[in-house]
């Protein structure tokens, strides 16, 4: 018989980076305990403790796969609780630099879970494991330390209904509380260096509204995605959903924001320059009202960079990283942390933070960052060093978005790359180059606008006729 004391993970944050880090240490710690202030066991409505869960969340291909990785079979799980599916580069239509792209499938299967639907299944399966154990309704104070403050032994909570406050003991102690995340003032009120961290003020706000329509946009595809450009700094993604509802969030950045007035969303969603968006919501009914979200800086808290950092703690998803939301990254990045997350979580040994850290730099946040702040600084207006090497790149995604106005075989490559299954650099291969370069030459393709059908009506005396028909 085994006297060995059993073994305990404890997870701050019931966010989805929460949960997938339960999901991976699980397989590796006796006990696993989820903590957040929220009530989370049940709920399928937009949390307070997770405020774009208004919004659109939207899942690239290469996190849905790591998803999938985590928990086998979910996705046929959201497909068959009516969550739409379509391919990156096949059934979403792309506006970049006010052109459409070629559609081209690019085995990259998407999905559109609203983001309460996607964690209500993540959740679920979480909850399943015999081991995982949600505490919900609980605040969460501090850490608790070894003496000499060399590794963390636990943490300080306190119980929202009771008043009660405890100390949770855990071999290990993940932070994913999100962008809030007060592990670096824990750490340097234990006498640890400060946390680098690189800020980037791109002064985004976005406006999210839920429809039914009664029109048809799409034909077939599942979403219609504006990307801002410097000529026009405002976006739009206009997405099929669950419950047969359709998600629209736009946005704009530096500050020039989309109004909640309803008029006002309209005006704006007009200066985008998409008719079939204009002719959709012409009689669209809207299921919510307009909510905004204010997203002022990215943030990347750099650990991989510290001198020295407790044994027993780990950092995942938006409390190490928060990306301009508008690239649809951070579910990704959490997903494959958690993965990263899984391969330092060795039978018999406990991670060391550092390798973790450095680890999830490499493989992980370094592609992302890189890209999405090439994007970021292609606008005038967002403060940041211009280098050389910055201004090849966005000469060169200039040249990728024109081409692929005209060949889908670049779109495809692209979402490859845009979309994490692929890392950037791919789209510099010798022969996909050259394919760049000789249709990017040729200059923007344009296209006639795109048809919003509507389903024939009966004429008032067919309607008459037809409501007089006895039910079968």
């Amino acid at each position: 018989m085994s006297h060995e004391t059993p073994t305990r993970a404890v997870v701050l944050g019931g966010s989805l980076a929460g949960l997938f880090a339960a999901r991976v240490l699980a397989d590796a710690y006796d006990e696993v305990l989820v903590i957040d202030r929220d009530v989370l066991i049940g709920v399928d409505v937009p949390r307070r403790g997770c405020p774009q869960g208004r919004h659109i969340n939207g899942l690239l291909t290469g996190g849905q796969r790591a998803i999938e990785e985590l928990y086998p079979g979910i996705t046929e799980e959201m497909l068959a609780d009516g969550v739409p599916k379509g391919d990156l580069g096949g059934t979403v239509r792309w506006y970049m630099q006010g052109r459409q792209l070629e559609q081209q499938h690019a085995d990259m299967l998407c999905i559109g879970p609203s983001r309460p639907k996607l964690e209500l299944h993540v959740r679920e399966r979480t909850q399943a494991l015999s081991n995982v154990t949600f505490v919900e309704r609980t605040d969460i104070l501090g850490l608790e330390t070894t003496a000499d403050r060399s590794r963390v032994t636990g943490v300080r909570v306190q119980h929202l209904d009771s008043g009660e406050a405890e100390v949770v003991d855990g071999d290990v102690v993940v932070d994913a509380t999100g962008r809030g995340s007060r592990t670096p003032v824990w750490l340097a009120e234990l006498g640890y260096p400060q946390v680098p961290e690189e800020r980037k003020k791109i002064g985004l706000g976005y406006v999210t509204q839920y429809y039914r329509l009664n029109s048809d946009p799409y034909h077939g595809d599942l979403s219609i995605n504006v990307v801002a450009h410097p000529k026009l700094p405002r976006g739009c993604i206009f997405a099929k959903t669950d419950g047969g509802r359709i998600e629209m969030t736009t946005y704009g950045i530096l500050g020039d924001h989309p109004p909640t007035d309803q008029a006002g969303l309209y005006a704006w969603i007009d200066s985008l320059g998409i008719p079939e968006y204009s002719d959709a919501l012409r009689d669209a009914v809207p299921l919510t009202e307009p909510v905004a979200f204010r997203f002022p800086t990215t943030l990347r808290r750099r650990y991989e960079d510290m001198p020295r950092f407790p044994d027993g703690l780990l950092v995942t998803g938006d409390a190490v990283s928060c990306f301009n939301p508008v690239y649809a990254g951070g579910m990704t990045m959490a997903a494959k942390a958690a993965l990263v997350m899984r391969s330092h979580l060795h039978t018999g040994a406990a991670p060391q933070p550092l390798e973790y850290f450095k680890d999830l730099a490499r493989d992980v946040l370094d592609p992302h960052w890189e890209m999405t702040n090439v994007v970021d600084l292609s606008f005038p207006g967002v403060e940041g060093k211009r280098t050389l090497s910055v201004r090849m790149a966005q000469a060169f995604l200039k040249r990728v978005q024109i081409a692929a106005t005209r060949d889908g075989k670049v779109t495809a490559a692209y979402m490859r790359a845009a979309g994490q299954v692929e890392r950037p650099e791919t789209l510099q291969r010798p022969g996909m180059l050259l394919r760049i370069l000789v249709q990017s030459l040729r200059g923007p393709k344009s296209r006639p606008p795109h048809i919003v059908t509507r389903p024939v009506r009966p004429a008032a005396g067919q309607a008459a006729e037809q409501s007089a028909e006895p039910a079968a």
